[in-house]
């Protein structure tokens, strides 16, 4: 099956199902002598496991990973780095029913009008818990990324409807998002949308949300122009998860209707404005004079390249297409059927959209690192 790689040189394939065995990644490419620990992918694999509470799902798994390459005495070999983790609270039997139907708002009908075949044991490959591998793979990327300073922080920007102010508005608090089962970073907000949406999951229904991430310390001239620039790169990184059906970076779509005097972002010189970056970062060439800008409509990346602001960018999710309200569906023989789909479900994706965000952000930053690295003498 094609379409399981991410990447050019920071390759990352992830595999399994969500009711097989178990799920992980094989990463091509991460460079040796990084300090890499079991705990550093089982931390990230806890902030996106199920059963959380909240509108989360009720499937507890203990998303336990196991290192089986690439890695000797805490540090990357430089070979290919394999992460398994085993699946052990499959309940397979809830999707019985579902064999010979299609799920509305699933994959069910169009990876059969593909292959001819499916696994209807909670969707197989096209089941969130797929995200598994990518998190365990952006772990490696994030510890690569800490080398130059690089920090990547996503949030739920909005969820039932309800949005939150972004960083320095009223109440927005960084600490927070950790301390509540959305991960707004709003106290108040983030009990508002709790209690809705347990509105909502009560009438068996399901709700949308959007993620925020910032990325901070980013070096300019990352992107390559002119099919793999920054933000295209992370549009189709963050589009190819299950759920996600749009992406904005910097004013988004609000630039469709605003004016180039109001939206362009003007630099400004600034002498000795990248100290901070470590010896392992990228320098600028020496005819190219440091600056900074005024703005950031354009989110950080201008030309598909990194300017050096922080990248700001949003990512809309669907409502899960699990619900227990009846709704009309067609059997493998075009028969019209009610369906009520039972089993364990997420009312909302916000709890664990976050950490698959930054999972992605971090592989797409981490291969363009390594691709800048020889772009230039």
């Amino acid at each position: 099956m094609a379409g399981n790689t991410f990447g050019e040189l920071f390759r990352v394939t992830t595999f399994g199902e969500s009711h097989g065995a178990g799920l992980g990644c094989v990463i091509d490419g991460c460079p040796a002598g990084l300090p890499l620990t079991l705990e550093d992918i089982a931390a990230e694999l806890r902030r996106r496991r199920p059963g959380g509470g909240g509108p989360s799902t009720s499937r507890t798994e203990t998303d336990e990973p196991e290192i089986l390459s690439g890695v000797f005495e805490g540090k990357t070999l430089g070979s290919p780095i394999a992460i398994l983790v085993r699946n052990t609270n499959q309940r397979s039997g809830d999707y019985d029913n579902l064999k010979d139907v299609y799920r509305p708002g699933h994959a069910d009908w169009t990876w059969e009008a593909k292959y001819g075949f499916r696994d209807h044991r909670g969707g197989g490959r096209s089941s969130a818990r797929e995200t598994l591998g990518r998190v365990a793979a952006g772990a490696v990327a994030k510890i690569f990324l800490t080398t130059l300073n690089i920090e990547i922080r996503a949030w739920t920007s909005a969820a039932a409807g309800i949005a939150v102010p972004g960083p320095g508005g009223k109440g927005f608090d960084w600490n927070e998002i950790e301390q509540n089962p959305l991960r707004i970073p709003h106290r108040e907000i983030a009990q508002q949308a709790l209690e809705k949406l347990e509105g909502i999951r009560a009438e068996g229904d399901s709700a949308g949300c959007a993620v925020s991430c910032l990325v901070k310390n980013l070096p300019p001239g990352l992107g390559e122009p002119v099919f793999d620039k920054l933000d295209a790169r992370l549009a189709a990184a963050m589009l190819s998860l299950g759920a996600a059906k749009g992406i904005e970076f910097g004013a988004g779509f609000a630039a469709a209707s605003g004016l180039g005097s109001e939206l362009n972002d003007s630099p400004v010189s600034a002498p000795g404005l990248f100290p901070e970056l470590p010896p392992a970062s990228i320098p600028l060439p020496p005819n190219v004079p440091p600056v900074r800008w005024a703005h950031n409509n354009a989110g950080g990346v201008l030309g598909g390249i990194s300017n050096g602001m922080p990248l700001e960018f949003t990512v809309a999710f669907k409502p899960v297409p699990s619900i227990g309200k009846k709704q009309q569906t067609v059997n493998r023989q075009g028969d019209a059927r009610d369906l009520v789909i039972q089993g364990r479900h997420d009312a909302c994706i916000a709890p664990r959209a976050a950490p698959v965000v930054e999972a992605m952000a971090a592989l797409v930053i981490a291969d363009l690192v390594l691709l800048q690295r020889g772009a230039r003498l």
